[in-house]
């Protein structure tokens, strides 16, 4: 079973959400922004996305203009940050076993099936 960190109100996400229910994936569907991923989690998520945490960070979020624009933070900071504000967690995310990708484009997920 495949795992997608999903915003409904994203059409990346239900675009991407959508392609694996076409490709037959049993889908198990995280709605990150009411379940946040814990420090742990996204730890192993950046880990299989093989990305630092502030490339997963959505930089054209307000949040981010206002609080974190032009600041320097550690990985376990950005972490935190995240864990803090959900809505700057990249979507959507797809995690199959230990591999993982990000659905911008959803085609993008097709290489972890």
């Amino acid at each position: 079973m495949v795992r997608i960190y999903h915003n409904n109100r994203c059409s990346k996400s239900r675009q991407t959400l959508q392609l694996l229910q076409e490709q037959g994936q049993a889908v198990e569907v995280v709605e990150y922004l009411k379940n946040t991923p814990s420090a742990e989690e996204l730890k192993d998520v950046l880990s299989k996305l093989n990305l630092k945490p502030e490339q997963l960070i959505r930089k054209g979020e307000q949040v981010y203009k206002d609080q974190f624009a032009g600041k320097s933070h550690t990985d376990d900071e950005w972490i935190r940050i995240m864990v803090e504000n959900p809505s700057l967690i990249e979507r959507p995310i797809v995690v199959n076993g230990n591999k993982a990708a990000l659905g911008r484009p959803p085609e993008n997920v097709l290489a972890i099936l």
